[in-house]
């Protein structure tokens, strides 16, 4: 019974919060969007169309070789192979290559990049790394790079794909 009650005041209480802002000319829209934090009208982006980079908008592929050749010498020069310390390191690698790659790019972009670093112990054994994607080839591309010292070996690769 006490429950019934409770669910009655909550009741009238929208009701009457709802007459309130009908009156006063707020809409239950825009009171959430306050309580969220959000100002003024939300931007609803609409489709350009657009199905093929620009001649000017290519990805780099050779700057993004550069720019992994340099992470890599800067990262791995002298560095001992350690699974704890490699597990930290490659996603240090993988974040640095690409927001170098990203500015490289610059904002008005509209590729996909995907960056994968491996690395591993070298022992003297064979490594075959392989990824397969489902892509365009007159727009996507990929670099790729390979590092080897006396302890360890390591693989990166960035692919660019556009999207629309």
């Amino acid at each position: 019974m006490a429950m019934r009650g409770l669910f009655k005041r909550k009741v009238t209480s929208l009701i009457l919060q709802t007459r309130r802002d009908s009156q006063s000319g707020a809409s239950s829209s825009s009171i959430a969007n306050e309580e969220e934090g959000l100002k003024g009208p939300q931007v609803v982006y609409e489709n350009t169309y657009q199905l093929a980079p620009k001649d000017s908008q290519k990805f780099p592929t050779k700057k993004a070789e550069d720019i992994m050749k340099n992470v890599f010498l800067t990262h791995l020069l002298d560095s001992k192979y350690n699974s704890d310390t490699c597990k930290n390191l490659t996603t240090q690698i993988t974040e640095t290559v690409k927001t170098q790659v990203k500015a490289e790019l610059g904002n008005n972009n509209r590729f996909k990049v995907v960056v994968l670093v491996m690395i591993g112990a070298n022992f003297g054994q064979g490594a075959r790394v392989a990824s397969r994607c489902l892509w365009y080839p007159q727009y996507d591309r990929f670099a790729q790079y390979e590092y080897h010292n006396e302890s360890l070996f390591a693989v990166g690769i960035v692919y660019g794909v556009y999207y629309e």
